[in-house]
């Protein structure tokens, strides 16, 4: 085989295994993705806890 042949070899295997890595691991989330989505449904869920305690207070403090 000529030099020029096996570097479009080299480079076709190449492509064809980043390509399969990359279709392999399209959809898998992994325990640090997982544990991050906690981390901000949690943080979410806090802030709209905060704002309706404040929304609270304020209406109690109108009421006054």
């Amino acid at each position: 085989m000529s030099k020029m042949m096996m570097r479009k070899l080299a480079m076709l295997l190449l492509v064809g295994i980043t390509a399969g890595g990359l279709v392999g691991c399209e959809n898998d989330a992994g325990p640090a993705e997982e544990t991050g989505k906690n981390i901000d449904d949690a943080m979410e869920e806090a802030g709209e806890s905060i704002k309706e305690m404040g929304d609270s207070i304020q209406e109690e403090a109108e009421g006054d």
